[in-house]
């Protein structure tokens, strides 16, 4: 238990990404809040450290299904491509309608939901921008130079400079939207759908909780894996 317990909680996941639903179900952000160590995390949320260690090490006697870690720097920018940013831009417009007619038609007896419209409608511009910057500027120099490493052949440096520049930008971002949705999930309480919730009231929540569970899972990949793989190839290839 010492062992894991020193270990971060965004590194655990990257080692096993089962153990994802283990930190949600304990309330622990391990995407934007993934660098600090288990032990941290516990005694920051007052929870029992040996609890939580029996159900990690439970996921980690069980098989993964998807080893993301042993994916190559090209494999995981198109499979977060594909999975998550098509997820967010599918996503995006039926969530805004939703949500603005539910604020229309319950906003006057739940006057959270115009908050929470307003953070979702601010979330998915920046969102949309955000992924526009990676797909446009940052993956494809991450690219290059997986392509460079695998056919030795010299890649110059990039416009932004060190790598690290770009992604401690995206990683900003990541915080930001991570904080918002925090927000959101609170004011929907947990996205529970009141009693005189209609059926678009609780689509639009269910929807709402599954865009940030995808979130969660798309910030997880690029700053507990594919962000520190990329500095790590950048430094060895401008050694």
């Amino acid at each position: 238990m010492s062992t894991i317990a020193q270990k971060k909680v965004g590194g655990i996941v990257a080692e096993n990404f089962r153990t994802a639903k283990v930190f949600t179900n304990y309330g622990i952000d391990f995407c934007c809040k993934g660098g600090i160590t288990l032990e941290a995390a516990c005694a920051k949320n007052g929870i029992s450290l040996e609890s939580i260690t029996k159900e990690l090490e439970t996921e980690f006697n069980n098989p993964e299904e998807v080893h993301y870690s042993e994916f190559s720097l090209t494999q995981l920018i198109d499979y977060i491509i594909s999975n998550h940013h098509h997820y967010v831009e599918n996503s995006i417009p039926s969530l805004k309608a939703y949500l603005q007619k539910i604020a229309h038609v319950h906003g006057e007896r739940h006057p959270e939901l115009h908050t929470i419209k307003d953070l979702f409608f601010a979330a998915a511009e920046a969102l949309s921008a955000h992924l526009k910057k990676e797909e446009l500027i940052l993956f494809p120099y991450i690219k290059a130079m997986d392509e460079a490493n695998s056919s030795h052949f010299h890649l110059s440096k990039p416009h932004f400079g060190h790598i690290e520049n770009p992604i401690h930008m995206m990683e900003e971002d990541h915080d930001m939207e991570g904080e918002r949705f925090r927000q959101i999930s609170k004011l929907c309480k947990n996205y529970m759908t009141p009693s005189d919730g209609c059926q678009t009231y609780r689509v639009a929540f269910a929807m709402l909780k599954e865009f940030e569970e995808d979130l969660h899972t798309h910030i997880h990949l690029e700053n507990n894996i594919l962000f520190p793989k990329a500095i790590a190839l950048y430094n060895q290839m401008n050694a």
